[in-house]
C-alpha cells in the first residue's frame, strides 16, 4: 500500500481523457489499493487514478460509513434532474464551489474483478461523487462546470491562489473538508 501525492489544478493529466483499462489484473488491483489509501489519507469521498498521477479510467468512491470500492472504465449511462449543490476537489484544496448536478446518476463499470457493475444513486453524496469522479476521467473538473468564476469560494484553509480557473494553483496546506 502507497499514499501517492495528490495532483492539482494546473497538471496536465487532470486534463487529459484517460486511458480506457484493457484487462483487470494484479497491477490494476494494486493501484485500486494505493488509490483507495490516497483517498483516505486525503479524507476524502472519492478519487479518480488522474488525480495522482495516472491516466487511467479508475475511480474509487468511499462513502461515510461505507466500504470502498472501485469503478474501472466509469461511464454513465443515465442522469436525470438536476439540483444545485456546494463541491469541492481534492485536486483543489482550499476552495468550494456552487454548481449544477443530476438527481439520479447511473454508471456502469467493472469491478476490481472485471464483471460488468452498474451503480445507482439518487439525490445523495453518492449520485454527485459517481458525476464528479467521472468527470475526472474524462478531463473535467469540477470548476468547469461553474457558471461563473465567482462561483467558486475560497475556505479558511491555507491555499495560495494563483488563478486557480486558469489551472495555477498551488497549495500551502490542506483543507479539513471532506472532498470528491
Amino acid at each position: 500500500m502507497t499514499v501517492r501525492p495528490i495532483r492539482y489544478l494546473g497538471d496536465p493529466v487532470l486534463r487529459r481523457p484517460a486511458k480506457k483499462v484493457r484487462r483487470v489484473d494484479d497491477s490494476i488491483r494494486k493501484l485500486i489499493v494505493d488509490m483507495t489509501e490516497s483517498m483516505i489519507e486525503a479524507q476524502g469521498v472519492g478519487i479518480a487514478a488522474p488525480q495522482i498521477g495516472v491516466s487511467l479510467r479508475i475511480v474509487v468512491i468511499g462513502m461515510p460509513d461505507e466500504e470502498p470500492y472501485a469503478l474501472i472504465n466509469p461511464v454513465v449511462v443515465r442522469r436525470s434532474g438536476e439540483r444545485r449543490l456546494d463541491e469541492g476537489c481534492l485536486s483543489l484544496p482550499g476552495y468550494r464551489g456552487n454548481l449544477s448536478r443530476s438527481v439520479r446518476v447511473t454508471v456502469k463499470a467493472l469491478n476490481e474483478h472485471g464483471k460488468e457493475i452498474r451503480v445507482k444513486a439518487d439525490d445523495d453524496l453518492l449520485a454527485q461523487a459517481l458525476e464528479h469522479e467521472t468527470d475526472h476521467v474524462n478531463g473535467i473538473v469540477y470548476v468547469d462546470r461553474l457558471d461563473s468564476k465567482g462561483d467558486l469560494v475560497k475556505l479558511d484553509a491555507p491555499f495560495v491562489r494563483s488563478a486557480a480557473l486558469d489551472g495555477e494553483a498551488s497549495p500551502a496546506g490542506r483543507s479539513s473538508e471532506s472532498d470528491a
